[in-house]
Parts: structure tokens; C-alpha cells; sequence
């Protein structure tokens, strides 16, 4: 899940202590750090932030706890390649919705997208709401933010919408879709279909469809 409202803010470069110390492809062992990091997804869900630590973590992981030190630092480091991972994942669904051809199709995708990836794991993106915010923001998770943002001002201006004030705008509708996805969250809302007819109307609402 990547956090849209956080789109236009300036980031502080990702301070060397966060850093991964080695990466997996020098290592190797690609799929330790994907059981680390799913491994700390997994403790956010069962145990929340008080059991959120390295040896928990490790244990979940199924390696010790000086293999996980060998790719993180600490756990704020494997926090920040889960947020990373989740980001990801988000983005490639809205770059697939944002080149369908009807713009009005595209837009729907790209809301339905991001519903999906709020109710897919809710208790997680949650969490990673609140650490996102704590902590600072990597080069990587910057330009996927910028390319969220991007793709959503592409659909809209081939809808002809943007006109004076792009900017605000193109904000204003992840807005609407962020704040909508994160309040059913908080409050446990887990129908898809439901959501996303609701976020829809919100969206297209503003834009003036209807």
C-alpha cells in the first residue's frame, strides 16, 4: 500500500544507518530476504507493533538472527523493504489500469485498484500507514509515489480535465481515493465491491460525471 497523500511532500534521503548492509543478489539468497520481509509482515498482523522486533522476526523467518543482521541493520530497515515491497505491488496495478484506452474505465481500475490493495491485507497496510509517516523515505518509494501520481494526471488529462490547476486536481482525486480506502480500514470494512462503488462516485462526483 503506498501512501498517495504523502504525493507532493518533500522526502529526507533514507539515512545510511537504514540501509540494507548486503544485497541479495551479491548474497545470493534472494529468498531470505523475501522471508524476512514477509516474516515482518506477518508479526505486524498477529503480534503489532509491541512484538515487532529482530529475533521475533528472525524466529518467523526461519533464519538466525545473525543472517537477518547480515541484509538489515535493524528492524526500521526491514520496515521500510516491506513498505517498499507493498508500494510496489500498488503501482504496478495502477500503471496496468492506467493504459486502458477509455479513461473513464481506466479511472475505475485505478480506484478498484486501490481498494483492492487496502482490503487484501488490511491490518498491514494499516500499520504501514502509521510507520510510513515515522519514517524517512527512500529514493525508490519517492518515485513510485511520483509514478502513481503521474499515471493519475495522464488519465485525467486525457479526460480533459485538467486544465489550470493539474496539480491540485490530480491530488485531490488520490485524496478522495486514500482517505476513503483508509477509513474502511480503520474501521474494518471488508467488502470490495461495495467500497470501490463508493469510492467510484466520490471520485467521479468531484470530476463532474453525472
Amino acid at each position: 500500500h503506498v501512501s498517495n497523500s504523502h504525493i507532493l511532500m518533500v522526502k529526507r534521503p533514507l539515512p545510511d544507518a537504514l540501509e540494507l548492509r548486503k544485497t541479495a543478489r551479491q548474497m545470493h539468497a534472494t529468498h531470505t530476504v523475501e522471508a524476512i520481509v514477509e516474516a515482518a509482515a506477518r508479526i505486524f498482523e498477529v503480534k503489532g507493533f509491541e512484538g515487532y522486533t529482530t529475533n521475533a522476526i528472525a524466529q518467523k523467518a526461519g533464519v538466525s538472527i545473525g543472517s537477518l543482521y547480515q541484509y538489515f541493520p535493524n528492524k526500521d530497515a526491514i520496515t521500510l523493504a516491506l513498505i517498499a515491497r507493498e508500494a510496489n505491488l500498488l503501482e504496478a496495478e495502477i500503471m496496468q489500469a492506467s493504459i486502458i484506452e477509455r479513461w473513464e474505465e481506466a479511472l475505475d481500475a485505478m480506484v478498484l485498484a486501490a481498494v483492492r490493495h487496502q482490503l487484501r491485507r488490511p491490518v498491514l497496510a494499516r500499520v504501514l500507514d502509521v510507520e510510513e509517516a515515522r519514517l524517512p523515505q527512500t529514493k525508490r518509494s519517492m518515485s513510485g509515489s511520483d509514478q502513481i501520481y503521474t499515471c493519475v494526471l495522464n488519465v485525467l488529462n486525457r479526460a480533459g480535465k485538467c486544465h489550470s490547476d493539474a496539480a491540485t486536481l490530480t491530488v485531490d482525486v488520490i485524496g478522495l481515493t486514500r482517505g476513503m480506502t483508509d477509513m474502511a480500514g480503520r474501521i474494518g470494512e471488508v467488502g470490495l465491491e461495495e467500497l470501490g462503488r463508493r469510492v467510484q462516485l466520490a471520485v467521479f462526483g468531484y470530476l463532474g460525471r453525472g
